[in-house]
This record gives structure tokens, C-alpha cells and sequence, in this order.
């Protein structure tokens, strides 16, 4: 009893929960930087600046507005982390997994709509109107990809589970080491490709950045966040950079096996950069911002179509 209490609250706090997620997050914030620095011929900041930004902005006062609702606002950035890092617990690194049940993704879909939610209660909250503006446009961008990624999760589920449909990431993850991995399996390439641009909309980077948009509303929900609140928000950001691209190579990159616990986390997490250079480095570089009515046009029609087409493939049985 006392041994699996203590391995749960490592699970929880170091390995891969809260400890784990927060420092490769970061570090992926970090490396993501210096490649779109590179890739735009400038030098960019060192890997290691998300720390020091982190680290200024807990040591800074934070300023609450006269017209905030103050517990909401200063709720919101704590309420939307510890979801994202109940969500990692859920995520299967191949052959390590801390908690696994028979609806792994209903759970984390829910868990993932919270860090959203999160702020646009904490912007609504700060009495800003360039916060509500930015709010009302993060809205819009969660029903947006919600549908698409929805769609290509279904998919996939299906595949998997066949009319039984599994929602365990688990059983998806073995599936694909007995048939390999689902990327390769032709009916869940549309899906894949959904999903994959689902991530960047979801993490909010460049060019699906509209609910911030520095040059247009002056950081929008995020205007009267300064200190320790701020810091957690951008938190959110960077732990959203891993666990998006690590729920697609689970998903759909699951059927890779070595046999050895620490090689396959390493191999996971490395995956993981990949996509996440894919999805998110590569369009921040050379993409500009979407309008927001662009963007949910987008991800209603062309996404969205990419899932429902893996959906009825497999639904189907093809």
C-alpha cells in the first residue's frame, strides 16, 4: 500500500508528471525558437531563455485590475496546468505507462479543453475589452479543431476496436505493435494528417496564434496577466508543445517497440520533437497569422473532411 502510494506520487510530481513535462516543455519551447531563428537566417535567444523568462516573471509582482473578477483570474492559469499534467499521466511512451483504462482518450479530450476554457475565463475575468476580444477569438479557434480532432480520434478508435470501438490508449498502442503502426495503415492517413494540423491550432503557435495576436490585440486574454500568472500561462503553452505531438505519436506512431523501457521513452520523446518541428516549427517560420474566420473555415472544411473520410474508411472496414 505505502510502496504503490509513493510510486503514484512519483508518477505524479517527477516522472512523467508534473517535474518531467514542465522542464521538456520548456526545453521544446526553447529549441523551437532557436529553429525558427536559424531557419529565418537570425541567431535567436539560447535554449534555455523559456527558464530565465519563467524564472523573471515568478520573481515579478502580479498585478490584479481594479475590474477583475480576482479569484477567477488568478484560478485560471493553475486550473488549466494541473489538467495538462493529469493529461500526461494517461499517455502511453510506448512500453512505459503510469495509468491506463478503458477510456484513456474520452478523458483526455475532456482534459484538454480546460487549459482553453482556462483562459478565456481568465481573460473574460481581467475586465479587459482587448482580453475579451481575445477571448470570443479562442472560442472560436476550440470549436474550430475540436471537430477535425474529434474525427480523426474516432477514426482511429475505431480501427482499433473494430464496432466495439476502444477509447484505450493502451489497447491502441499494443494493436499497433501487433499491426504496426496506425500512420501506415492507408485508411488512417487522413486522419494523421488532421490530427497533425489540429496540433499547431491546439497549442496555439504561429500561424494559429489569434487568440493572442501581439501586433493585432496586444496579447488578447493574456493583456492584464503579468508575474507568477503570466508565468504559468505560458506554462500551458510549452507543456501543450509535448503533449499534442506525444498523443500523435501514441495514436498513430504507437507500433514502436524495442523491448527496453528506458530506450523506448527516449525513442518516444524524440518522435515527439519531430512532430512537433513538423506541425509547429516549420509553419511559424515561414507561415503568416490567420484570420480567425480563415482559420475555422479551415479547420471545418478541409480538416474536418481529412477525419470524416479516415471515419468512414474504417467504418466501412476498409
Amino acid at each position: 500500500m505505502v510502496q504503490n502510494m509513493l510510486m503514484n506520487l512519483l508518477h505524479i510530481f517527477i516522472f512523467p508528471g508534473l517535474l518531467f513535462v514542465t522542464v521538456i516543455g520548456v526545453l521544446m519551447t526553447g529549441i523551437d525558437r532557436k529553429l525558427v531563428a536559424r531557419m529565418q537566417k537570425r541567431v535567436g535567444p539560447p535554449i534555455v531563455q523559456g527558464f530565465y523568462d519563467f524564472f523573471k516573471l515568478m520573481g515579478k509582482e502580479s498585478i490584479v485590475p481594479e475590474a477583475a473578477n480576482k479569484p477567477a483570474f488568478l484560478a485560471a492559469p493553475i486550473i488549466g496546468y494541473v489538467s495538462l499534467v493529469v493529461m500526461v499521466l494517461f499517455i502511453p511512451m510506448f512500453s512505459f505507462s503510469v495509468y491506463s483504462g478503458t477510456a484513456d482518450m474520452i478523458v483526455l479530450i475532456y482534459l484538454l479543453t480546460i487549459p482553453g476554457v482556462a483562459l478565456i475565463v481568465g481573460g473574460t475575468a481581467s475586465g479587459n475589452p482587448y482580453a475579451g476580444v481575445g477571448a470570443s477569438r479562442e472560442m472560436v479557434a476550440m470549436i474550430g479543431y475540436e471537430l477535425p480532432l474529434i474525427l480523426s480520434v474516432l477514426a482511429v478508435c475505431r480501427k482499433v476496436g473494430g464496432s466495439a470501438m476502444t477509447f484505450s490508449l493502451n489497447e491502441i498502442v499494443n494493436w499497433q505493435a501487433a499491426n504496426g503502426c496506425a500512420l501506415f495503415q492507408w485508411a488512417l492517413i487522413p486522419a494523421a494528417l488532421a490530427f497533425l494540423l489540429v496540433i499547431p491550432g491546439e497549442v496555439g503557435t504561429q500561424p494559429f496564434d489569434v487568440a493572442e495576436a501581439e501586433t493585432e490585440i496586444l496579447e488578447g486574454p493574456l493583456i492584464e496577466y503579468s508575474g507568477a500568472p503570466l508565468a504559468m500561462f505560458k506554462l500551458n503553452t510549452a507543456l501543450k508543445m509535448f503533449i499534442m505531438p506525444a498523443m500523435f505519436v501514441a495514436l498513430f506512431l504507437g507500433g514502436v517497440h524495442t523491448g527496453n523501457v528506458v530506450l523506448d521513452v527516449v525513442l518516444f520523446i524524440l518522435l515527439t520533437g519531430l512532430v512537433s518541428f513538423i506541425t509547429m516549427t516549420v509553419p511559424h517560420a515561414i507561415a503568416a497569422r490567420f484570420k480567425v474566420e480563415r482559420l475555422f473555415k479551415f479547420y471545418w472544411t478541409l480538416v474536418a473532411a481529412l477525419g470524416l473520410v479516415s471515419l468512414v474508411l474504417v467504418w466501412f472496414g476498409l
